[in-house]
């Protein structure tokens, strides 16, 4: 089969949720001696981008997103043996849902399309401590991830901020921040590096930072 097609067949695979297409596609990708990293970024990654914008337009839903997560991974998992460290290292990223706060789908959905455009994630998880993050650009995290659902934990964006300035770590480090009730503005205010609405506005966000 020709490169091309099958490479937009494995992306197709991932937008329809055809987990088995996905795995004999990877399969045959391997065989056909297309290196692993033009399978993932061509192929998988680029189904998953193509969910993000379905996402972004409400054409997909949270249900859809993670149905196309669990059959991207699928693939991912075929794949992952034969990706050298240098392909599967980028920019390492911190995801968490701030203290406070347990409502970790959009921090999911975010984590998903994350991985699948190259970088590399830690999952801090939900309800997190400030100093948690903090630690996390210790160990050496170039960006931040942080989301909040409630208005009522939105201010520990901004402590996290504060500790990281105190910590003199804020300049090691890019922040973005998302969730219902964050805006563009509320962003400006506490000193981040951008806000995204939606998964496939982060990872857009991550690109302009970083190209």
């Amino acid at each position: 089969m020709e490169q091309d097609k099958l490479l937009a067949l494995l992306s197709a695979a991932v937008v329809k949720f055809n987990r088995d297409d996905v795995i004999r596609l990877c399969e045959t990708a391997l065989n056909q001696g297309i290196p692993a990293d033009v399978a993932l970024n061509q192929g998988l990654a680029k189904g998953m981008r193509m969910v993000g914008e379905k996402f972004a337009r409400q054409e997909y839903f949270v249900p859809e997103v993670l149905m196309a997560a669990k059959t991207m991974y699928a693939g991912f998992d075929i794949l992952k043996p034969h990706l050298t460290p240098k392909e599967k290292k980028h920019h390492k990223l911190a995801l968490g849902v701030v203290q406070g706060d347990i409502h970790d789908i959009g921090k999911n959905i975010v984590k998903v399309m994350a991985e699948a455009s190259g970088y590399e994630v830690v999952d801090l998880g939900r309800n997190v401590p400030v100093e948690q993050f903090v630690n996390a650009v210790r160990d050496g995290i170039t960006v931040i991830g942080m989301s909040a659902l409630m208005t009522t934990t939105m201010p520990v964006m901004g402590k996290v901020i504060i500790a990281l300035k105190q910590a003199g770590l804020r300049e090691k480090v890019r922040v973005l921040i998302g969730g219902a009730p964050v805006n563009d503005l509320f962003a400006q205010q506490i000193g981040a590096d951008g806000y995204a609405p939606d998964a496939y506005q982060a990872i857009a966000k991550l690109k302009e930072l970083f190209d």
